[in-house]
């Protein structure tokens, strides 16, 4: 099969709606900080995009995308240094797209999913550490998952594991992670019991939320990697469980607190549009309303019962991230339906209950693989070089610190 003009043209534009995620993430992570560290947050997503550029292109790709290594576990490296993966072969993954368009794409999942787990350690972490973590987070944890998931030959897709966009390999991979970070990295400094410092610049986090939501349509309807009517499927019922997810966070904001949030209605659309992240190919949209429903709700609940525990997720990344893809990798379980995606299933609804416990069987394993990889991954840094910065220089904050330049003078 020849390569298609249109469907190049699709994916070309796809993948610059997901490469505006990143920023995008770094404006809304960075408008929830201190004003401290505006532009610290920023700048890390910006570098983490740059330094997963090269993993990506070096050896990250080969690891998750080549043909597999043995027992589904990682693919080998006959693509490093991208040999083999040129814009006039068709991509074994999408025969009417080169090669060199499927790394592209993928390129942008792999750099803002590491992107995603600094929310959890926001305004502690030295630069320098958060770059080591980058690359190894990247090689050991993310092309690992990618391939088990998305990979020729990979084990969770050969057992039927179905994850459409990234449910289980960006967030809950992300979500898990950033536990981990926050337990190993710890408490911020001044940062007792229930309080949570203000948001410095909530205009920042609604275009954030905004800009991810454009973005989303690619990062969904771009993973149907023709432009057909899965793609389209995509687009839609990513639109309706963002729109559903933000009214249900905006309702249980509004019972529980007497007035509804602008922060809330942003991190609710970003909660919708993880939980249907993993479904987006298989459910019709009148499940993406449900979906969009219980994301808000169930992440709302979480994020309130995590400010009264002791972790110190930041900017909740479990919470949006973790909570949101997991209850989405159960709904497609719940409700897939080959009526939209012949090479997808049936879930519950439609008569195959058995796709809710593979799904299940998916998140334990990456949940797992997630945490205890970063939580040792962070252990090992710190016996080469701190991963927090000294008290000072949180209290001085990391754009003066580790920077030497401020958002406001």
């Amino acid at each position: 099969m020849a390569v298609d003009t249109g469907d190049i043209a699709w994916m070309l534009a796809a993948t610059g709606l997901v490469m505006l995620m990143t920023p995008a993430l770094g404006f809304f992570y960075g408008g929830l900080v201190r004003r401290k560290n505006l532009v610290a947050t920023i700048v890390q997503c910006l570098i983490i995009f740059a330094v997963v550029s090269l993993v990506w292109a070096l050896w990250g790709y080969s690891l998750a995308f080549s043909q597999d290594a043995g027992f589904g576990l990682v693919g080998n490296l006959n693509n490093v240094f991208l040999i083999g993966i040129d814009a006039k072969t068709p991509s074994f993954y999408e025969a009417a797209i080169p090669a060199l368009l499927y790394f592209a794409f993928q390129l942008k999942f792999a750099a803002i999913t590491p992107a995603l787990i600094i929310g959890a350690f926001a305004e502690r972490i030295r630069f320098k550490a958060l770059l080591i973590f980058i690359v190894l987070w990247a090689t050991l944890i993310y092309a690992p998952i990618a391939h088990w998931v998305w990979g020729d030959g990979g084990w969770l897709k050969s057992i039927g594991v179905l994850d459409f966009a990234g449910g289980l390999v960006v967030h809950v991979s992300a979500g898990l992670s950033a536990i981990a970070a926050a337990l190993v990295i710890g408490r911020r400094k001044g940062v007792e019991g229930n309080h949570n410092p203000r948001p410095n610049n909530i205009p920042f986090v609604i275009l954030g939320a905004a800009i991810l939501w454009f973005g989303w349509f690619g990062f969904n309807a771009g993973s149907a990697l023709q432009a057909n009517d899965i793609a389209i499927n995509a687009l839609v019922v990513t639109n309706l469980s963002a729109s559903a997810s933000a009214v249900s966070w905006m309702i249980v904001d509004w019972f529980r607190k007497g007035k509804p949030s602008a922060v809330g209605i942003s991190v609710g659309a970003v909660a919708g549009m993880v939980a249907i992240t993993p479904a987006a190919g298989y459910v019709a949209p009148w499940a993406s309303l449900i979906i969009g429903l219980g994301a808000g709700i169930a992440s709302n609940l979480v994020s309130n019962w995590r400010a009264r525990t002791r972790l110190d997720d930041s900017l909740d990344v479990f919470a949006c991230h973790g909570m949101g893809a997991i209850w989405g990798m159960l709904a497609t379980g719940l409700f897939a339906t080959l009526e939209i995606n012949a090479i997808g299933g049936n879930g519950l609804v439609y008569g195959n209950p058995g796709l809710i416990g593979v799904e299940a069987f998916g998140v334990a394993v990456v949940a797992a693989f997630s945490f205890f990889g970063s939580y040792a991954l962070l252990k090992v840094i710190n016996l080469f070089t701190p991963i927090r910065v000294s008290p000072e220089d949180e209290e001085a904050g990391l754009d003066l610190s580790q920077l030497g330049e401020e958002a406001y003078t």
